[in-house]
């Protein structure tokens, strides 16, 4: 579902920009002694910062006072209008709630009705007893009573209930009325606010590159301080010539400053990754490979702690960014992550390389998925590929992750034994980065949440829409988190490409004069980049699932052709049966709880999901001679005790097989032994036990016992 993007209000996201000089925006340690060369070091950068802060100052254009003032004007009136929205919205809100709660009292008396019900059959059976007669009776009427007055509280609340929706009814008409006028008011509000704006006339300055360079080179000193650069470029000539070669790179310093700028101001240890990159890659210093190369340094410059198995004590403690580099680069002319990743700006890669997993880590997660479920990576909806494995992989809650086991990995403990909404958030984080795919944590009030990158904008998964979270990305560095309507206009504006660069260079002289008037410009001016790019807002996915095991959406299924040779079953010389699991003569095709599916071993496999109950599925095929076969398995599973049943030509009792724990690799069960007569033989498999989880298989083999 897509929707025409709602205009954000100035008020609502100027926290990004407000008070925005930059160097105050990072949070800083107490300064280091400078040496006397950090001294003259430390002179040198502030005269540069100075320099290049008073060449800008004369070069931005005089803003008249008359439009200056009218703007102004504009933007408080716009401030009101909104509080006004925002109050008639609560308050119709608030009417409408009683709805909710009278559904609320109705389902509540219904249980307490079911529950008399129950109670009183319960005391006709106790009173029905020989015996201990007395005590079971006695036991029986006190239940009895005490879901008597849970019904008695529940018809009072109804009736009070009842009363609040019968005034709110009287009260609505008003109240929608209010809030329309509102509404009309705030977009006038925000018309004249515009045109204000636009009257102001910035845009010469706002489409030319001229000052790039300049704002660049402010932004880099600003955020990264004199003090700062001094610090780093006092340990060394090497250190010391990095940051000149930096402040000489009009180019560089533009990139980044475009793409957020260095981690927590750290512009000298961005610079070192950088450089050791490109020594370890010639491929790191143009295109797709340069700008993952910038955003990875830009990233890793404050060091990302790896997050290792637990039993794995002399891990490294934090990522290193030039093999996490090297990783995706190799994934990248492998072909093995999204076809998009090629098309991502240096902002988007740092969301793609900041994860606290291994690398080894980021490889087993695209095998794992390619070999379970290959096909949630070709799903042509970019809203759940990849991260529809946490709705049909992650069970819900949080009993089995006592489980976890020492030598695995955190998300492969995730994949084990499940979680709740923190796990589950982080896993769908994981995969989505395993393949490239630029994401983001969302918190929102008590539950956690992500948001990811598609073709067609930012997408909100397992939670409420936006408007009701936060967003820990690049935006909030230095701030700790920032509303997400701020990130979703921030990504917005970006995909746009080149008229983004209008917002940046708005809010860089917003940071150097620290008026607030350059940073109003930059939101206005980022507006309407959005509304001219026509841009839509994505609506959340997966918002029944962030605390459900079952998705109530419907969910289509995909029927893969099945060709004759998917389904050949082949018999040896020795006399081993090979029969693929697409060669099921019930069902014959995907059903949601059995998907038939290409292999990435070659031909189809079968999936069989963890939720939806049970359902048999069935192989009729001939055997050469009646005897004792041993049968095999080859399949892929998430979790432990797992557990397939087989029944030979209708036999009385299933015999059971135990599936390997294979961690999302291919293996093979241990051999159980089948009777099977000679021609015409039918297994019925069957999966019904405690903890079920999913199972993939790509074929099954019977061996002659001798």
């Amino acid at each position: 579902m897509k929707k025409k993007t709602a205009t954000l209000t100035v008020l609502a996201i100027m926290v990004i920009c407000i008070s925005s000089a930059v160097a105050a925006m990072r949070a800083r340690p107490e300064p280091a002694a400078l040496t006397q060369a950090g001294e003259k070091l430390l002179a040198s950068y502030s005269g540069q910062l100075n320099a290049v802060k008073a060449e800008i100052e004369k070069a931005l254009p005089k803003i008249n006072e008359q439009k200056r003032s009218a703007y102004l004007e504009a933007l408080q009136a716009e401030k009101a209008a909104q509080a006004d929205r925002d109050a008639k919205d609560a308050a119709l809100k608030k009417n409408l709630g009683h709805v909710g709660l009278l559904n609320h009292r109705k389902d509540w008396i219904g249980r307490a009705t079911k529950g008399v019900a129950e109670a009183k059959v319960n005391l006709k059976k106790a009173q029905a007893i020989i015996g201990e007669k007395a005590q079971a009776v006695k036991e029986a009427q006190e239940a009895l009573a005490k879901i008597q007055a849970n019904y008695n509280d529940a018809a009072s609340e109804l009736k009070k209930a009842q009363a609040l929706v019968d005034d709110a009814k009287l009260e609505e008409p008003k109240l929608v009325k209010a809030l329309a006028a509102a509404e009309n008011a705030l977009t006038l509000a925000k018309a004249n606010a515009m045109r204000a704006a636009k009257e102001l006339d910035m845009r010469s300055f706002l489409t030319s590159d001229r000052l790039d360079a300049k704002l660049a080179k402010y932004q880099v000193l600003a955020e990264a301080t004199p003090q700062g650069l001094a610090e780093y470029a006092q340990q060394g000539k090497t250190q010391e010539a990095l940051i000149n070669k930096l402040l000489a790179d009009d180019d560089l310093m533009i990139q980044m400053a475009v793409a957020g700028g260095a981690k927590a101001g750290k512009y000298g240890q961005a610079m070192e990754i950088y450089t050791d990159i490109q020594k370890s890659s010639s491929k790191a210093k143009s295109g797709v490979l340069q700008r993952l190369a910038l955003g990875s340094s830009l990233e890793h410059a404050v060091p990302i702690a790896q997050r290792n198995a637990t039993g794995l004590t002399n891990a490294p403690a934090t990522v290193n960014p030039v093999n996490r580099y090297l990783h995706f680069e190799k994934a990248y002319l492998d072909n093995a992550l999204d076809p998009a990743f090629k098309v991502l700006s240096v902002w988007d890669y740092r969301m793609v390389v900041n994860g606290e997993e291994p690398d080894e880590i980021l490889t087993w997660g695209r095998k794992m998925l390619a070999n379970y479920r290959p096909d949630q990576i070709s799903k042509k909806d970019s809203r759940w590929r990849y991260v529809e494995s946490v709705r049909t992989e992650i069970k819900y809650g949080s009993g089995d992750n006592k489980y976890d086991q020492d030598d695995l990995q955190f998300f492969q403990n995730i994949l084990k034994n499940g979680g709740v909404c923190g796990r589950r958030a982080f896993f769908g984080r994981f995969i989505l980065r395993s393949f490239g795919i630029p994401t983001t944590a969302r918190p929102q009030r008590a539950h956690a949440t992500l948001v990811h990158w598609t073709p067609e904008g930012w997408v909100i998964c397992l939670g409420a829409g936006w408007g009701h979270g936060w967003v820990n990305g690049p935006e909030a560095v230095g701030r700790g988190r920032i509303d997400d309507t701020i990130f979703l206009a921030q990504t917005q504006a970006r995909m746009t490409g080149k008229p983004y660069m209008q917002v940046w260079r708005a809010k860089t002289a917003g940071a150097l004069q620290a008026s607030g008037i350059w940073d109003s410009i930059s939101l206005y001016r980022q507006r309407a980049i959005i509304e001219e790019a026509k841009a839509v807002t994505l609506a959340a996915v997966g918002t029944d699932i962030g605390e459900a095991n079952e998705t109530r959406e419907k969910v289509d299924i995909i029927n893969t052709a099945i060709t004759k040779a998917d389904k050949e079953i082949t018999v040896g010389r020795d006399g081993t049966i090979t029969i693929p699991a697409a060669a099921c003569s019930k069902p014959t095709q995907s059903t949601g709880k059995i998907i038939f599916m290409p292999s990435n071993l070659g031909g189809k496999q079968l999936h069989y999901s963890r939720t939806g109950g049970n359902q048999e599925f069935e192989y009729t095929f001939n055997a050469p001679k009646a005897g004792q076969y041993a049968l095999t398995a080859r399949v892929v599973t998430p979790s432990w005790k797992q557990h397939l049943r087989v029944k030979a030509n209708g036999a009385a009792e299933p015999i059971d097989i135990a599936l390997p724990f294979t961690v999302g690799m291919w293996d093979k069960t241990q051999p159980v032994e089948i009777t099977l007569a000679r021609g015409k033989n039918v297994l019925t498999f069957s999966r019904e036990h405690e903890g079920l989880k999913g199972v993939t298989i790509r074929d099954f083999t019977l061996k002659p016992v001798q």
